[in-house]
């Protein structure tokens, strides 16, 4: 019978989740549901020396604002509770015990000066990367090298030791990656890393292995940094006795700043003038210790579903021409091998062009909420119904949100300039008297339609001699002060005939004035 699929998003609560984190778990979701999966969320936080106060709601707030929904969590609960890896330290012990048991694990007492000083030997030998491994392990003070009855004695004292995986001298490890394929590393080039530290606590590596198989995971997707770690986690899961059982490993490659140069970081954000993270984060400076604010992608204007369909292309394509999805789509649509494995650049104008996509394509009704709360903010009330076509007909000069109440500023401010480029080129007498008469013919019209309005302009244009191209300009700028903008019939069809024909009287008079 074949296993439900179970994956796991497991972020380290050491700050804001930065956009490749959100990828990862976005990437993980899309299987769960598209395999009808699992989506746990699981938070790692056997480091207590990079706790971050308020980083653990953060990430499930940012999730949540994504539409990343969890299945089990801290939130949710589930079967396999608790979710926070510093709750479930006492189960970690006994798996690091059972690795030395079985001969794949050790005691070692070395202080951390003994550290130094195998590094600084290696480093002086002109070996390439100094570590703790199947050859140095020999000159060390570990359970391995000491007298039993030392090492007993060592640990009855209560002396400080860490715990270490005793990897192979000589072995290949294997693994076949779902993205990468099969991945060979030599053991050689593997360290014996510590898999519980001297104050109890597992380290990633061991409390990743062990709360992966309590928790059924059978997918690892995961970011393209993990990938040296995978052969000591193959290695664990060997040695632990669930090789059986363990997971697929997806390494997803690697998120590069937008000229390509390296890895995109939580600190390019503000340097390179765009979010890094998806909701707004409140710091403190490391240095200074003074507050610190990161902008987010939810406080910049950007709707979750284009920040989502953004993401989900970087470092994956459907194999179409296609590029928006909802999430639903993007479920259906997704699979792990059309991931790629090269890294994928960072392009703030893409995800701009989504937010526009996704913005104009929403009711206009929808639109008009938007709009009228930022009028409300700036004192201006209107009703929902002018509100609703004011929004139709400006959406398309929008690319946030708050740019509907930017590009709507004209319906509700008379021009106290108009556009001078426009106003030496189409402005002169006859121009003038044509708008002059087609004002006064605008406040009796009976069809104040976009279609009418146009209709009785043409009219009363030609009856002055003139062609409707001679005057549009002009018009504009009379009406709106500037020389470009929404469809001009529909401007003076929401601001109304009147309005209309006070406006252009106004800029007769004032243009008049200044000769």
């Amino acid at each position: 019978m074949e296993r439900e699929v179970r994956v796991r998003f497991a972020p380290s609560p050491t700050g804001p989740l930065h956009i490749g984190g959100v990828r990862t778990a976005l990437y993980n979701y899309l299987l769960a549901r598209k395999l009808g999966g699992k989506m746990l969320l699981r938070i790692e936080d056997t480091d207590q020396n990079r706790f971050v106060p308020g980083a653990e709601q953060y990430i499930m707030d940012a999730l949540r604002w994504c539409g990343i929904e969890i299945d089990e969590g801290i939130e949710q609960g589930g079967p396999h509770a608790p979710y926070r890896q510093s709750e479930r330290k006492p189960m970690y012990r006994q798996y690091a015990q059972q690795l030395i048991d079985n001969g794949h694990g050790y005691y070692a007492f070395d202080t951390p000066e003994e550290l130094d000083v195998m590094r600084a030997r290696l480093t002086a030998a002109k070996v390439p990367n100094p570590q703790y491994n199947s050859i140095t392990r020999a000159q060390m003070r570990n359970s391995l090298t000491l007298p039993e009855d030392e090492v007993k004695q060592l640990l009855e004292g209560g002396a400080q030791y860490v715990i270490r995986l005793k990897v192979p001298r000589k072995e290949e490890i294997r693994f076949n990656d779902l993205i990468r394929g099969w991945v060979v590393v030599h053991s050689s080039a593997v360290d014996d890393k510590v898999l519980m530290k001297s104050d109890g606590m597992p380290t990633y590596h061991l409390a990743n292995i062990v709360d992966d198989h309590l928790m059924e995971i059978t997918h690892v997707i995961r970011g393209e940094e993990w990938l040296p770690s995978a052969p000591l986690h193959v290695l664990l899961y060997r040695y632990l006795g669930w090789e059986d059982t363990m997971p697929q490993f997806a390494h997803l490659p690697l998120l590069l700043k937008p000229d390509g140069t390296g890895k995109l970081s939580k600190r390019d954000g503000d340097k390179l003038g765009f979010p890094v993270f998806p909701l707004e984060w409140h710091g403190t400076d490391a240095e200074t210790g003074q507050p610190t604010v990161s902008r987010g992608y939810r406080e910049s204007g950007y709707l979750p579903e284009a920040f989502i369909n953004f993401l989900a292309f970087l470092g994956w394509n459907p194999g179409t021409q296609q590029e928006l999805f909802t999430m639903q789509e993007l479920i259906d649509t997704f699979t792990i091998e059309r991931v790629s494995k090269s890294p994928a650049r960072f392009d703030q104008n893409k995800v701009r062009w989504y937010n526009e996509q996704y913005l104009r394509a929403k009711p206009d009704a929808e639109l008009a909420h938007y709009l009228m709360e930022a009028l409300h903010q700036q004192g201006i009330e209107v009703p929902a119904g002018k509100a609703e076509q004011i929004a139709g007909l400006v959406k398309e000069r929008a690319t946030f949100p708050d740019d509907l109440a930017k590009e709507a500023q004209l319906f509700f401010q008379r021009p106290t300039a108009y556009d001078e480029q426009v106003i030496s080129k189409k402005w002169n007498a006859p121009v003038a008297a044509a708008l002059t008469a087609f004002a006064q013919e605008l406040t009796t019209a009976p069809d104040t339609t976009p279609d009418g309005i146009k209709t009785l302009l043409t009219q009363v244009v030609e009856g002055q001699g003139l062609k409707l191209g001679q005057v549009l300009q002009a018009l504009r700028v009379a009406v709106t002060g500037a020389a470009a903008g929404p469809d001009l019939m529909q401007v003076m069809n929401i601001l109304g005939a009147q309005e209309t024909a006070q406006r252009i009287q106004a800029a007769v008079t004032t243009l008049a004035a200044q000769g």
